[in-house]
């Protein structure tokens, strides 16, 4: 694939965050294959975290494809560069399409970034994980690699405005390959809950700065943000308002 806008788009992300004096600390990026086909599943934080997910695997030399909402690309401006880059659309309502397509992908070598819990986690807690990641790698023969964030949740976030604080510390993690063949999705799944469960805990673990109080810190650790509970239910409060403004439109088209 031919990439014009993608490590230009890189260099200036990392240009930003050098400038922003950002402590990014990368672990396991080895974990990433070098050449060939591979699932990256990542948890959810934040709306940046499509940008840094990325950066351990620009380590290997690798470019992230990424599975991402139909509707970011049917924005007039994002849409066509996410298309250079050669991401690929998710269409809810026809979803085999976009995971015979991420199948696709690996099988010609290339790298597929998805986030396994669908949407931001509000209490930067690993959410229930779908079967999506395990089944895309175990169909294509390739390894799923888990990959879990801290910090990116401060860039910006539901219910939180747009900041770039100065020395932001980032966790990045990589987890050692999972291999799953595709006989029991339901225990490749749990598999790679856990994974991810195991990486959060070192990378808040590792975090420098203190949580207690803090809004972007999990309850459990002396945060402010909701208990995955509480976040499951405003989850569900705004898919049903989403719901009834979709409702409402075609109402009044």
């Amino acid at each position: 694939m031919r990439d014009l806008t993608y490590p230009p788009i890189i260099l200036t992300a990392k240009t930003l965050f050098r400038l922003r004096g950002w402590k990014i600390q990368i672990t396991g990026s080895e974990h990433i294959p070098r050449e060939g086909g591979a699932v990256l599943a990542s948890n959810h934080i934040g709306f940046a975290d499509f940008v840094l997910t990325g950066f351990p695997a620009e380590r290997q030399g690798r470019l992230v494809r990424f599975m991402a909402k139909k509707e970011a690309f049917d924005h007039g401006v994002g849409g066509p560069v996410l298309r250079s880059m050669h991401h690929i659309p998710v269409d809810r309502s026809a979803g085999a399409d976009s995971l015979d397509a991420a199948v696709d992908y690996c099988r010609r070598g290339e790298v597929v970034g998805i986030f396994p819990e669908a949407t931001i986690s509000r209490s930067f807690e690993i959410k229930e994980v779908k079967t999506g990641a395990p089944r895309i790698a175990a169909q294509a023969g390739v390894p799923l690699v888990p990959v879990v964030l801290f910090g990116t949740q401060r860039i910006l976030t539901k219910g939180q405005k747009f900041s770039l604080p100065r020395g932001l510390p980032i966790q990045i993690r990589v987890g050692e390959p999972l291999h799953p063949t595709g006989d029991d999705p339901a225990a490749e799944t749990a598999q790679l809950r856990s994974a991810l469960q195991a990486l959060l805990e070192e990378a808040i673990a590792a975090y420098p700065d203190p949580l207690e109080g803090q809004w972007w810190a999990p309850a459990r650790f002396g945060g402010t943000a909701p208990t995955l509970e509480e976040a499951e239910r405003l989850d569900v409060e705004e898919k049903a308002a989403r719901a009834a403004r979709k409702a409402a439109k075609a109402d009044g088209a």
